[in-house]
């Protein structure tokens, strides 16, 4: 198993939410067997349906299937939100199985509507977009307005003169 990289990108990662929840399977340290029903999953966690939570912090191997094939990694337990639905969060996956779950995930962004596809599009350009710098334009409107003030005044002052 390969532990999860960590990542310094501090966005909430894509989600496949299920219209209809599949089956998903917990194994537990002393080998007892908890089904479960999946709500949520991303690359780094998700949300599960169970008949009563189990421990929180209890470390477990998690199962479920998705379209692109099965996956089998190691999950920790976390809080329980209510009596039936509890978070997970992804200790170690194989890079296979990571894959798979990626794979899963963006194909379901591409089911979604245009307009949350243009979203993620929009998303992906800014990530690899430097940001721009506009230290020249404000440079050339601040010489432009300090031209355009001198021009006036010299104005002013000749008509001034004119008039006497």
């Amino acid at each position: 198993m390969s532990n999860l990289p960590q990542s310094l990108d501090y966005r909430r990662p894509a989600r496949l939410c299920f219209s209809s929840t599949p089956p998903a399977v917990l194994r537990c340290p002393d080998g007892q067997s908890v089904p479960s029903k999946l709500h949520v999953v991303s690359l780094t966690g998700g949300l599960l349906s169970l008949a009563k939570p189990v421990s929180e912090g209890s470390l477990v191997k998690l199962m479920f299937v998705t379209q692109s094939g099965p996956v089998l990694g190691a999950a920790e337990m976390l809080t329980p939100i209510n009596y039936t639905q509890q978070p997970f969060r992804f200790v170690a996956l194989p890079r296979e199985t990571q894959h798979r779950l990626h794979v899963a995930i963006q194909s379901s962004l591409y089911h979604r509507g245009a307009e949350d596809w243009w979203i993620e599009k929009y998303r992906s350009a800014l990530k690899q977009t430097p940001p721009r710098r506009h230290r020249r334009s404000r440079a050339v409107v601040t010489a432009v307005s300090l031209g355009l003030l001198v021009l006036g005044s010299t104005l002013c002052v000749l008509h001034f003169h004119l008039l006497r």
